[in-house]
């Protein structure tokens, strides 16, 4: 097995060599070396985060919220999204193609079996027949040519096989394991896409739910506070202009609310999108801003292996990989190409001696052939394969660099957003004691009632936007989790959806299995 094996895979390949990129030198997250922990502020979500560099990121990272309803939202929205479907069946198509082109190295055979009954006569043959016929006697002659008939039984099997002499064949399934590899990493960007925006898409609604409840309390404030200043002004302690100031107040608060309601609503079609549902099987699922856990200690890649990492990264490796593979492809084409073909069988007049050994007949026959005039076609084929290496080169140099690019601004956001957070929780206290400072005085009268609005609105203002930096530490956390990768790799997302289905014989062959391992070392080898 091992000299066929060296005979099929032999071949002076001709495409150009493949190496995988090394990751990039001196490439990293900052300028300088970026503070290691964030500010804390005393609030639910307001814990000081830690990253901690070469740490490995969890497969089910998601779990680090301690939420069970995010845990469940993702569980749901992974077996339910179709997205997810369609990368492993386009996964199951590239890996069958593969399969399909590894038949390439082996010999095709066809089989025929066939009877044919057959009348014709000696016109066919010209004068030359009839006048020997005719020789024999004179009636023969007058009446004419002959008719035969007769029963032809036909047993025929045709092989042909073309050796991969210049290494066609090992690149072309080395192209296609690259495109199953391509993929493959779809497959884990998709899982990866669609685990984080459903996270997020919880988060966010938590926020939105979280800034209704708010506007609501404050509008409910704000109302009581109107009748108070209604009872006063029957009685003639205040004047109408107040009344009118806090009819306004309230008037603001509640236009704050349909704007709020319209983007959470949008945000739960959205996450009922991503869970594979319709918007009208919502069943109001939901989680409580203030009851996530925020994780401490955050996983940080090595710039070095960020590379090996990220999907979007290996996907463009692979897409590359396998442009290059196509480069040889193109030169092998322009090369000639040997051919071996044999026929063997029988024939017969009775089908009992259908099998005899003076019924036999074959022939064998060698092919050299290739291109002598094709008006430069090949040659421009192979550029333009050349040019899409190019292309291919490029484009995994910018997905690197939008890698490198993402992982940054989720590290800056998560430091900011701690900075944001502890910012805007003294400003609300501050806020609420203006208020109350405000109202004191104005019912002391030493204030008028416009100073107690402001301070109203102010206070409004301040709360909606705590809130809103609660939720960018949470949403923030998880994109950094995406930007580095999401731990696929301590994860099995693929199923039996994604396997080629074992239907012919080949496959089950030792031979076709040591073939798709060698061209998969050197898939990996190169």
């Amino acid at each position: 097995m091992g000299f066929l094996l060296a005979v099929l895979l032999s071949g002076c390949a001709v495409g150009p060599d493949f190496a995988a990129p090394d990751a990039p030198l001196g490439a990293g997250y900052a300028v300088g070396k970026p503070a290691n922990i964030t500010q804390s502020a005393a609030i639910a979500g307001g814990g000081a985060q830690r990253l901690v560099p070469g740490r490995d990121i969890p497969g089910q990272w998601w779990r680090l919220f301690h939420s069970k309803q995010i845990s469940a939202l993702v569980a749901e929205a992974v077996n339910n999204h179709p997205t997810i479907a369609a990368a492993e069946a386009a996964l199951r198509q590239a890996r069958e193609n593969t399969e399909a082109d590894v038949g390439s190295f082996f010999p095709s055979a066809t089989l025929t079996q066939s009877v044919a009954r057959t009348q014709s006569t000696t016109a066919q043959f010209g004068s030359l027949m009839q006048s020997s016929s005719s020789s024999g006697s004179q009636s023969s002659s007058s009446s004419g040519p002959t008719a035969f008939i007769y029963t032809l039984h036909n047993s025929n099997a045709a092989v042909s096989f073309t050796p991969d002499v210049f290494g066609k064949t090992v690149l072309t399934v080395e192209s296609d394991v690259a495109a199953a590899e391509y993929q493959r990493y779809q497959l884990e960007a998709t899982y990866l896409a669609l685990t984080a925006n459903v996270v997020t898409a919880a988060i966010t609604d938590s926020l939105y739910a979280s800034q209704i409840k708010v506007t609501r309390d404050l509008i409910a404030a704000y109302q009581k506070q109107l009748d108070i200043l209604q009872k006063r002004f029957e009685l003639g302690a205040v004047s109408a202009a107040d009344v009118v100031s806090e009819k306004a107040l309230v008037a603001q608060a509640q236009a704050t609310l349909p704007p709020l309601e319209k983007a959470r609503a949008q945000t739960r079609n959205q996450l009922m999108a991503y869970l594979g549902r319709f918007p009208n099987d919502d069943k109001g699922e939901a989680i409580d801003i203030e009851h996530l856990h925020l994780p401490r200690d955050l996983p940080l890649s090595l710039p070095s292996n960020l590379v090996r990492q990220r999907p979007d990264v290996l996907s463009a490796e692979a897409q590359l990989h396998q442009a290059s593979a196509n480069v040889g492809v193109a030169t092998a084409n322009m090369l000639p190409q040997l051919t071996l073909t044999g026929n063997g069988g029988s024939q017969a007049s009775n089908f009992s001696q259908l099998f005899l050994p003076q019924t036999s007949v074959y022939n064998l026959a060698t092919q050299l052939s290739g291109q002598a005039f094709d008006a430069g076609r090949l040659f421009h084929q192979r550029e333009a394969k050349l040019a899409a290496l190019e292309q291919a080169e490029a484009q995994y140099r910018a997905t690197v660099i939008s890698a490198f690019q993402n992982v940054a601004n989720a590290l800056q956001a998560i430091k900011h957003d701690a900075e944001t957070l502890r910012a805007q929780v003294a400003a609300e206290k501050a806020a609420a004691e203006s208020l109350d400072i405000s109202q004191a005085q104005y019912s002391a009268g030493s204030t008028t009632y416009p100073t107690v609005l402001n301070a109203a609105q102010t206070l409004l203002n301040a709360r909606l936007n705590r809130v809103q930096a609660q939720a960018a530490r949470f949403s923030d956390t998880a994109a950094l989790m995406q930007a580095l990768g999401g731990g696929w790799w301590n994860r099995i997302d693929e199923t039996p959806a994604s396997l080629p289905k074992p239907t012919d014989l080949i496959s089950t062959l030792p031979i076709a299995a040591a073939i798709r391992a060698e061209a998969e070392e050197r898939s990996r080898a190169r």
